[in-house]
């Protein structure tokens, strides 16, 4: 017995096997994101009212800069499969689909980079 229509069995049309992956990927970003974001915050709030210099030792700190880091890839990689997720749903011209797929790519890996080059600076004195 099988769930699939005559149609598409005749066609052989069915999964790609690649949503559960994406489904995936975008669930464990979002646990990781919980916890490094509370740290983050609360650890933004402490900071408050400290000079730039007292923010760059306390960033420092190999486990601050890593965390920090991790935060950034964690954040723009879940934002890249959210919007991937929301152009594949709502754009439906596959030329205006692809280009904003490779624009959404390429800003988030842009600004993921910059981010954590600007985190890595301050933490080794820049």
């Amino acid at each position: 017995m099988s769930l699939r229509t005559p149609l598409g069995r005749v066609r052989g049309l069915g999964s790609a096997k690649h949503g559960l992956d994406h489904w995936w990927y975008q669930r464990m970003t979002a646990l990781a994101l919980i916890p490094l974001g509370i740290w983050l915050l609360s650890s933004f709030v402490a900071q408050i009212g400290n000079d730039h210099d007292a923010f760059k030792a306390w960033l420092g700190t190999p486990g601050r800069s890593v965390g920090t880091s991790l935060f950034l890839f964690a954040a723009f990689y879940h934002m890249k499969l959210g919007v991937q997720v929301v152009i594949e749903d709502y754009v439906h011209t596959r030329w205006i689909n692809m280009t904003l797929l490779i624009a959404t790519t390429f800003i988030c890996v842009l600004l993921g980079t910059a981010s954590i080059f600007a985190v890595l600076k301050l933490a080794f004195g820049g």
